[in-house]
């Protein structure tokens, strides 16, 4: 009997235990953030999801975006100084010694007080200062937000530089991955060659060698490729490069019409988020200026208080301590008036200071304006340079392409030797990564440029 009760308590733990472990599993949000985690580097990823991944969990957005909180806390301060404050205060003290008495005469006493008090005040004029700062602060929050939109943009050209260098060592890896497969058929063929007599030993090495160094090429390749995996996916904060792949990116064709540098930047200054940040300031500058003649102008405040007491000193009848303070309870109200006469030019020097703030901030919108211009030009001319630059390589792969066949077909009819034969295939491999190196360079600077034109980066 006592064996069958303890059967059955190990059955009902054995039950509690599975039950709380499955319920651990089900609600444990750790398990699931890990899962997810390795999900979000499975399948290829666009571009527009890299940019996208990047803009909003890059370290450098982040740091921005908390640029943008602390402003809208100032915002939030400035806000809240019309508001009345609100302060109490408490105060006990004690006396001994000699004090004069009712009768003109000194004798020892002691005494002790005890004081309560509520007080407020605010503001009810201030020369617009409130007002103004409250604008101000607005201006600065703008244009905060304006320099998280920037900061996002400058992490997505860098993304998309990262994304189009990733596909281009891609690209190369192929490149030497079918070289690889390309020499090992010519060895195969020279080696056929050499059991007929058609071939001497020594070509039969040079073509094993070459073999080798084709390998070699491919371990580089690979690992460039990797390398510039590890820089993409570091940008976009993922843990690891592994089991994250992308997307072959679209629109290399050489037909595609470019916008001229003026319409370009036309277009740019009506959307770009450093200039809208820059013309946001300029006018918190000039904002400024107000701020400051705030000083020449009177300042009215209101204020109210209420408060109580109790007074004993020894010798004498006193009456109880609540007594006293309901009866010794007083209540005042004040309106103040603070006229300026005489602030030891401290008002005139702040206004000076704000103007000169403001003449540096229009000269920072205006070299922002021409640093603008200048990246503009710089794109157009380096995508029209790429896009020459793919067209003449596209040919010269083509041209070398047949040359590198024409002269492969000759060494394996004993019309040409090994030597001309890798310097021909040296020749179309520079042709080969010359083309891939000027597609993905005319594709980055189409981008850049359409980038400028608001076009984004679709």
């Amino acid at each position: 009997m006592a064996y069958h009760i303890s059967h059955s308590n190990q059955k009902g733990m054995l039950g509690v235990a599975c039950f709380l472990l499955f319920s651990f599993f089900i609600s444990n949000p750790v398990g699931a953030e890990s899962a997810d985690s390795l999900n979000v580097q499975t399948g290829e990823w666009t571009l527009a999801q890299c940019i996208e991944q990047a803009r909003h969990n890059n370290l450098q957005i982040q740091r921005q975006a908390i640029q943008v909180e602390q402003q809208k806390i100032s915002l939030d301060n400035q806000k809240m100084r019309r508001l009345p404050d609100l302060n109490g205060s408490a105060s006990q003290s004690f006396g001994f010694g000699r004090a004069l008495t009712s009768d003109n005469t000194y004798a020892n006493r002691n005494t002790q007080s005890t004081s309560f008090g509520l007080s407020t005040g605010m503001p009810v004029f201030t020369g617009f200062e409130i007002q103004n700062s409250q604008k101000q602060a607005r201006l600065n929050l703008e244009a905060a937000t304006y320099d998280l939109e920037y900061a996002r943009e400058q992490i997505s050209l860098q993304v998309v530089t990262a994304y189009l260098n990733v596909l281009y060592q891609e690209e190369l890896k192929k490149v030497s991955a079918r070289e690889v497969e390309n020499q090992e058929y010519l060895l195969r063929q020279v080696e056929a060659y050499f059991k007929n007599g058609k071939k001497a030993e020594a070509d039969v090495l040079e073509a094993r060698s070459q073999l080798e160094q084709n390998r070699l090429a491919l371990v580089r390749a690979d690992n460039n490729y990797w390398t510039a995996l590890l820089d993409l996916s570091q940008l976009l904060e993922l843990p690891s490069p592994d089991r994250f792949q992308i997307s072959p990116a679209e629109g290399d064709t050489l037909t595609t019409e470019m916008l001229h540098p003026e319409q370009v930047y036309t277009a740019a200054l009506e959307i770009k988020p450093q200039i809208k940040a820059e013309k946001l300031r300029l006018q918190s500058a000039e904002t400024g200026i107000k701020i400051a003649r705030a000083g020449f102008f009177p300042q009215i405040s209101l204020g109210a208080g209420i408060g109580t007491s109790y007074y004993k000193t020894s010798g004498f009848q006193t009456l109880v301590f609540g007594r006293q303070l309901r009866d010794n309870f007083t209540q005042n109200v004040s309106l103040s008036l603070s006229i300026p006469l005489f602030d030891r030019f401290q008002t005139r020097n702040a206004i000076r200071s704000a103007r000169l703030q403001q003449t540096l901030q229009t000269i920072q919108l205006d070299d922002t304006k021409k640093q603008l211009y200048k990246e503009i030009q710089q794109a157009y001319y380096n995508a029209r340079a790429a896009r020459a630059q793919y067209s003449a390589s596209q040919t010269a792969w083509e041209a070398a392409q047949v040359a590198y066949r024409t002269m492969e077909h000759k060494y394996l009819n004993g019309k040409s030797d090994a030597t001309q034969l890798q310097n021909q295939r040296t020749l179309y491999l520079k042709a080969t990564s010359d083309r891939v190196q000027a597609k993905y360079e005319w594709l980055l600077r189409k981008k850049i440029l359409d980038f400028y034109a608001g076009k984004g980066w679709e």
